[in-house]
């Protein structure tokens, strides 16, 4: 392996800052969590890891070449990253009051229809997708990454994404009722915003 264990725990702790962020599976974890329960949420968190070990391999494997070509690609990507976080927190703030389990979409019944959503909301997330296109470069020399090292990324990937959804919608499950408030879940929503908000200005500035 080129990629030392220093290099995985750090790594660990971005996947750990990326889960703790709202974002669109948090959205639809929460919706299905609050429709049907656990029962209903974990066949979404089992969907989200396919995204999870897929965004890796195609920042390894394509994100190698584009960096080589376009040397102010990495910059483009911060800029991106900052006004995606900034909007999305501001559409989260704007319809802070909105019931999540209104989109039947996300909460459609069944462990297949679940694990679908889960497929669809994380190949679609551009919080996955600029995290492993914008950051995991920062964590590990592409060029040089072997298969071991490529199996330890993705096992990090999905386990770490996988266990905080699983935790998330086992803690919505028991807290259902107190979420389901409409004045709970405005103000869930006002924080989730915010938080995005500067997330978002935090990436711009630094």
């Amino acid at each position: 392996m080129t990629v030392s264990a220093t290099d995985l725990l750090f790594y660990a702790g971005a996947l750990l800052v990326l889960f703790a962020t709202p974002g669109p599976v948090w959205v639809a974890l929460l919706a299905r969590a609050m429709s049907g329960g656990f029962a209903s949420a974990w066949p979404l968190a089992v969907g989200v890891t396919l995204g999870d070990a897929l965004w890796p391999l195609v920042a390894i494997y394509g994100l190698t070449w584009i960096v080589a070509q376009f040397a102010q690609f990495m910059a483009v990507m911060q800029w991106v990253a900052a006004a995606t976080f900034v909007v999305m927190g501001g559409l989260l703030i704007r319809h802070a009051g909105k019931a999540i389990s209104g989109d039947s979409r996300l909460t459609r019944p069944g462990m297949l229809a679940g694990f679908l959503t889960g497929v669809a909301v994380v190949i679609g997330n551009p919080k996955a997708i600029l995290f492993y296109m914008g950051v995991l470069p920062g964590f590990f020399d592409l060029t040089r990454v072997t298969v071991p090292d490529i199996a330890a990324i993705i096992a990090l990937s999905v386990a770490i994404p996988l266990t905080g959804n699983l935790v998330l919608a086992l803690s919505v499950d028991r807290a259902r009722a107190l979420i389901t408030s409409p004045v709970a879940l405005r103000r869930m929503n006002l924080g989730a915003g915010g938080l995005m908000m500067v997330v978002g200005i935090v990436i711009a500035v630094s």
